[in-house]
C-alpha cells in the first residue's frame, strides 16, 4: 500500500515538566506517544481497494500486515450501506518484535484499575468514516476514514476526539489534522488519580482518570473539587465506559446469562447490522464484568479479511475464548457452529424499538443475520434470573427516566453482582497470606500458599455471593466453570502478584529495620556475601519499585550494606563492589 506521511513540524526538544526527574527531557512526539500511537487516514482507491492514504506523525512505522488490518477494519462492511457519517471502534494484535512500551504506559498500568490496563499486544482503532454520493468520482461515491490507533482502552475519550478531528479533516484537510495532532502532543501523562484538562481543537475535554484506590461505585465520575472553570470546556464522565442499557436494550431480560457467558470466557459473536452497533454490544460485554478484567481476546468489529479469520472460524476445533462483533451476513453461516451467538437490532428507546427477546433461542435457529434480536444459546443459567432489576428498568423506560440514570442503574446492578462473586474469592486469597510475624530479615520471604479450589468451594455454602447479592444459584458449579477460564488466571496471576510484591516490601523493611552490624559479628565470610547480595537483591527490588517503597527504608538499607561491606577483607570489597 503507498503511504504518503506527514513529517513532524517541530524538532526541538521539550522539557518534561511532569516527570520528578527534571535533568530528563522527552523527544518531540513523546507526550503525543503517550496517548495516541498515530493517526491514519484510509481511502478507497478503485484499483487497490482500501488503502492507506496518510500515517500522521511521519516517523511512525506500521508493519504490512498492521496496515492491512486498519484499512479493512476502517470501513463499514459493504453489505451495512452504511451512508453519511459513521463512528465504530476496532482491536488488533500488534506485530511482535515492536520497539518497548512507553515508559507513562508503565505507570498508567501500575496505578489503574486492573481492568483498565492496556494491553501491549493489541492496538485500538478509533474510525470516523465518511461516505457520501459524489457525481466526480468515478465509483459514484465519498468514501474516507480518519482512526486514531492507540493502545489505551479510553472508548468513551477516544470516541469524543475523533467525532471532533475528523469532520475538521474533511472540511479543512491534511492541515487541520496536524494541528489536532499537536494538540494532543500537548497533554499531560495519562496519571490515574488525576484530573486532566485536554485541549483539542478549540475546546477542552476534562476527564479523570480512574485509580486503583478508587471507591468502585461512582469511581468514573470526576471529584466536583477537582473541577475548574474553563472556556468552552466538555466534562466527559468516564474516561472508558460505553452505554451497556443503550448496547443490551432488546436482549435485556438475558442480561444476566450474558454475566455469566463472560464471567466464564465463553465463546460469543454478536451480529447485527452496522459496526457501530456491535462494538458498543462487545465493549459492553467486556465491561459488564469490571473490576475484575476480562482476559479473553475481543474484536469490537471484525471482518473476512482479517488476519485471524481462518484462525478464529475454523471448525476443526472448538471456537476459541473471544468475543466477536460482526456485520456481513456471510458469517451467519460460517459462525453457526458457535455456541453463543447474539443479535442485536439497531438501538433505541424500549418504546420505538422491536419487542424485547425474551426467550433463549437454540443456537442453530439463527440461519441468517436477518434473524431476529436475541440470544442463540444451549447455555443453562446457574443462577436464577434477578427478576427485580428487569422490572426496575422496565419500569424507568415507560416513566421516560433519562438513558444516563438506567445506565447507571444496570451498571451498579452488575458491579455488585461481580463484587459478590469475587469478594469469597478475596478473602479466601488473603487467608492464603502468610503471618507478618513469620517475616524475618535472616530468613528469604515467605511465599503465598497455593490456592486451593476444593478447600475454597467449601466456604461457599456458607460465606457465599448468596449472601450479598441475594441472588440464588448453583455458584459452586458456577465457581467451577471460573477456575477453568482465562479470567481466573489472569485474576490469579494478577493477584499472586502484588501479594509476592506486598511480603517483598515487608521483607525489605524488616531487613532495614534489623541489626545487621551486630548480627554478622560470629557469621562466616560466606553467610555475609550470602546477606550482601540479598540486600542488593532487596536494592533492585526498591529500585523498580519505587512508588511503592518508602525512601527512608531504601536510605536504611543502602547504610547497612555500606556498614556491612566495610567488615570485609579489602580485597573481598573490591570483588563486591565490582
Amino acid at each position: 500500500m503507498d503511504t504518503k506521511s506527514l513529517e513532524p513540524a517541530e524538532n526541538n526538544i521539550i522539557a518534561d515538566d511532569d516527570h520528578s526527574n527534571k535533568n530528563l527531557a522527552i523527544l518531540p512526539w513523546d507526550r503525543f506517544n503517550n496517548w495516541i500511537h498515530c493517526a491514519c487516514v484510509v481511502t478507497f482507491d478503485l484499483e487497490l481497494g482500501q488503502a492507506m492514504e496518510l500515517i500522521y506523525p511521519g516517523h511512525v512505522t506500521l508493519t504490512d500486515k498492521e496496515k492491512m488490518n486498519i484499512c479493512y477494519l476502517s470501513f463499514p462492511d459493504s453489505n451495512s450501506g452504511c451512508m453519511g457519517d459513521t463512528q465504530f471502534h476496532f482491536r488488533i494484535r500488534q506485530c511482535p518484535g515492536r520497539k518497548p512500551p512507553v515508559r507513562a504506559h508503565s505507570q498508567y498500568n501500575r496505578d489503574c484499575p486492573v481492568s483498565l490496563q492496556l494491553d501491549d499486544a493489541h492496538y485500538y482503532g478509533f474510525v470516523y468514516f465518511r461516505q457520501t454520493k459524489d457525481r466526480s468520482i468515478r465509483r459514484g461515491y465519498f468514501q474516507k476514514s480518519v482512526v486514531l490507533i492507540t493502545k489505551l482502552p479510553c472508548v468513551a475519550l477516544f470516541n469524543q476526539v475523533i467525532s471532533i478531528i475528523s469532520p475538521e479533516y474533511f472540511d479543512n484537510g491534511e492541515p487541520s489534522l496536524e494541528a489536532a495532532c499537536h494538540d494532543i502532543d500537548q497533554w499531560p501523562l495519562p496519571v490515574p488519580g488525576d484530573t486532566l484538562n485536554l485541549p483539542i481543537m478549540g475546546t477542552v475535554l476534562q476527564v479523570r482518570v480512574p485509580c486503583r484506590s478508587d471507591k468502585l461505585i461512582g469511581s468514573a465520575q470526576p471529584k466536583t473539587g477537582q473541577m475548574h472553570a474553563i472556556p468552552a470546556h466538555t466534562i466527559l464522565p468516564s474516561l472508558h465506559e460505553v452505554d451497556i442499557y443503550s448496547a443490551f436494550l432488546s436482549i435485556l431480560p438475558h442480561v444476566q446469562l450474558l454475566w455469566e457467558l463472560v464471567l466464564i470466557g465463553e465463546p460469543i459473536v454478536v451480529m447485527a447490522s452496522s459496526p457501530t452497533v456491535t462494538c458498543s454490544t462487545v465493549q459492553a460485554l467486556v465491561n459488564m464484568i469490571a473490576p475484575l478484567k476480562f482476559c479473553s481476546d475481543f474484536r469490537p468489529y471484525f471482518t473476512i479479511h482479517d488476519s485471524e479469520f481462518k484462525e478464529y472460524t475454523t471448525r476443526t476445533q472448538a471456537p476459541p475464548p473471544v468475543i466477536l462483533g460482526v456485520t456481513n451476513p456471510f458469517f451467519a453461516k460460517t459462525l453457526q457452529h458457535w455456541p453463543h451467538i447474539i443479535r442485536i437490532g439497531e438501538m433505541g428507546s424500549i418504546g420505538s424499538s422491536p419487542k424485547l427477546a425474551n426467550k433463549v433461542k437454540k443456537a442453530t435457529a439463527l440461519k441468517t443475520l436477518d434473524s431476529n434480536p436475541g440470544v442463540y444459546t444451549r447455555y443453562k443459567s446457574f443462577l436464577t434470573k434477578d427478576k427485580m432489576i428487569l422490572k426496575r428498568l422496565m419500569k424507568g423506560a415507560q416513566s421516560k427516566r433519562p438513558v444516563e440514570a438506567q445506565n447507571a442503574i444496570l451498571r451498579r446492578h452488575l458491579l455488585e453482582v461481580t463484587q459478590s462473586f469475587m469478594i469469597p474469592l478475596e478473602r479466601y486469597m488473603a487467608s492464603l497470606m502468610p503471618l507478618q510475624r513469620n517475616i524475618s530479615p535472616h530468613k528469604g520471604p515467605p511465599r503465598l500458599r497455593p490456592f486451593d479450589p476444593e478447600k475454597f468451594l467449601e466456604t461457599v455454602e456458607h460465606s457465599g455471593p448468596q449472601l450479598t447479592c441475594g441472588i440464588k444459584g448453583d455458584w459452586e458449579s458456577l465457581y467451577r466453570r471460573f477456575f477453568r477460564s482465562p479470567n481466573f488466571e489472569g485474576w490469579y496471576y494478577q493477584r499472586q502478584k502484588e501479594v509476592n510484591q506486598k511480603l517483598q516490601l515487608l521483607h525489605l523493611e524488616a531487613l532495614s529495620n534489623a541489626n545487621l552490624s551486630e548480627w554478622i559479628v560470629d557469621k562466616e565470610e560466606v553467610e555475609i556475601v550470602d546477606l550482601i547480595l540479598k540486600i542488593k537483591e532487596k536494592l533492585t527490588f526498591a529500585n523498580h519499585n519505587h512508588g511503592i517503597v518508602g525512601k527512608e527504608s531504601i536510605f536504611r538499607l543502602q547504610k547497612q550494606l555500606e556498614d556491612i561491606v566495610s567488615t570485609l577483607p579489602d580485597d573481598l570489597q573490591s570483588v563486591i563492589k565490582t
